[in-house]
């Protein structure tokens, strides 16, 4: 479908990890995510997201079932979005990779052994509401 999302997932091919000490992994391509008080959307955070597999996985596989696991992302944050505690412009990574990490397993199997969140843009840096999370000082 797209075609930098092969070549944007970096890996080991299907083999394990060699002595270079390279995790395999899997980039799942950015995606914007939405940000809400309420049912009102304030802002949107691009968000780059990781899967980190055991040596033994088969990466060429999973890297083949990558526009599930953005899919299941996308769906998770609109179903209940990862607004940040403390702020508009950044999610709730903590939230954000515990959602994931059951996803992945569920698409992927027991070889998803982590989730990390690479990069977050917010579409807004400016002009948006006071965050009621937001320290005083």
């Amino acid at each position: 479908m797209l075609a930098a999302g092969p070549a944007a997932a970096a890996g080991g091919g299907a083999k394990p990890a060699g002595k270079s000490g390279a995790a395999q992994h899997i980039d799942i391509s950015p995606v914007a995510l939405p940000v809400t008080i309420g049912s009102r959307v304030v802002n949107y955070i691009f968000v780059g997201v990781r899967l980190n597999l055991s040596a033994m996985a088969n990466v060429q596989k999973l890297r083949e079932r990558e526009p599930f696991f953005r899919d299941a992302l996308v769906r998770a944050g609109h179903r209940t979005p990862f607004t940040g505690k403390s702020d508009f412009t950044s999610l709730d990574v903590e939230r954000l990779k515990s959602v994931m990490l059951k996803e992945a397993v569920r698409l992927g199997g027991k070889d998803v052994q982590s989730v990390a969140v690479t990069s977050q843009t917010a579409k807004r840096q400016s002009g948006l509401p006071k965050h009621p999370g937001a320290s005083a000082g």
